[in-house]
């Protein structure tokens, strides 16, 4: 069973970094495009940036482009999301999700989600 669980979130300063990560588990068909999106409170859903099961392609929303970068290792099953000079509207609930990546992967069709995971950026 395809599992995702995103982690590493908590408070932070505006200013500040912070690394989120995004564990997989359970694939039959081997790596799956990632993306990560967000979601504030009485908002929609926000695309963040996503990469492809191969890793050779990225691409990034406007959310937060400059300022976050996407990596991930297959061979432990794991993405990541490193985000810097955060600022309160980045308050949100992060969540690392299966979609197609693709330029407009913030418009596809999620076809799996996972645990997220709570990023608060206050002083």
């Amino acid at each position: 069973q395809l599992r995702v669980v995103a982690s590493g979130g908590g408070l932070v300063h505006p200013g500040g970094p912070l690394r989120l990560s995004c564990e997989t588990s359970g694939s039959t068909d081997g790596p799956k495009d990632i993306a990560w999106i967000r979601q504030a409170p009485g908002k929609q859903t926000e695309g963040i940036s996503c990469m492809t099961r191969d890793g050779r392609n990225t691409y990034y929303a406007d959310s937060m482009k400059g300022r976050s970068t996407i990596s991930r290792d297959n061979a432990k099953n794991m993405v990541w999301l490193q985000m810097e000079g955060l600022k309160p509207e980045d308050t949100a609930v992060y969540y690392c999700v299966v979609v197609e990546c693709d330029r407009n992967f913030h418009h596809n069709r999620i076809s799996f989600w996972g645990q997220g995971t709570q990023v608060t950026v206050s002083s």
